[in-house]
């Protein structure tokens, strides 16, 4: 089954044509990769498919579901979380309460009931910090929930906002860039973590510039150069297909 299908996607900023008619298939209880060299559009791609930029074209669905790509909320309503490349955490507030943000947006208290403390909302209250001191044991941060997230090393730091995407239960884990700065110990720990998420029911999508990491971890891989899919496949027909060869994979060797 599909998960996340995207077709005909393009977006232009200026007189640069930053995607044209990108599209993207996610099979359900995958990890799929995206990738290809610096400016081919993966970013781009991300922020349109999660509603930070409008696309001017492109059909957009989600569990056999279309879905309109507008505002970040609404595409977290339908089901999506992303990480992004420049870690976003909130970082004068704990590591629990990082999550405990997350946690809030599947939460069913009102306005009215946050306000006067309602018994209905006390309860929901300790229900999100046992939630949310779950899903740190999960990503193996748990004795770091009283910490200031700042102060948390770069690994726990990425670790931390895979757990807050985590807990708005998404069908679908946008990740971007997700084992940028970690060290091979680092990457190694990521990769159990990601497929732990995969095997537990979670479909991961990620932007990685280490070719070695995606071809481990993903099923499929999606090839973008200058804003067009160039190829998509399994790790072993993208590492061979001499396009990718010529445009990324061949650079990467040499790196």
């Amino acid at each position: 089954m599909t998960l996340l299908d995207i077709s005909g996607v393009s977006k232009r900023f200026g007189g640069l044509q930053a995607l044209q008619d990108a599209h993207l298939k996610v099979p359900a209880g995958s990890i799929v990769g995206l990738i290809g060299p610096n400016g081919a559009g993966k970013t781009s791609f991300f922020n349109v498919m999660t509603g930070l930029y409008p696309a001017d074209s492109g059909t957009f669905i989600l569990n056999g579901v279309p879905y309109n790509p507008s505002a970040v909320d609404q595409v977290l309503k339908a089901g999506i979380a992303r990480t992004f490349q420049n870690i976003r955490l909130f970082k004068e507030m704990t590591v629990l309460e990082n999550v405990m943000v997350g946690r809030h947006t599947r939460t069913q208290s009102g306005l009215f009931s946050t306000i006067f403390r309602t018994s209905f909302n006390r309860t929901e209250e300790k229900q999100i910090i046992a939630d949310a001191m779950q899903l740190l044991a999960y990503v193996g941060i748990e004795k770091e929930a009283q910490q200031i997230s700042k102060n948390l090393s770069y690994g726990s730091q990425r670790r931390l906002e895979i757990a807050r995407a985590l807990a708005t239960e998404p069908l679908l884990l946008a990740l971007d860039e997700p084992a940028a700065g970690m060290n091979q110990t680092e990457k190694k720990d990521l990769q159990l973590l990601l497929q732990k998420i995969r095997d537990d029911g979670t479909t991961i999508l990620m932007i990685e510039h280490d070719v070695r990491l995606v071809m481990g971890l993903c099923s499929e891989i999606t090839v973008l150069d200058e804003g067009r899919v160039i190829a998509q496949g399994s790790p072993e027909s993208v590492r061979n297909n001499p396009a990718v060869i010529q445009a990324y994979l061949g650079v990467a060797h040499h790196e």
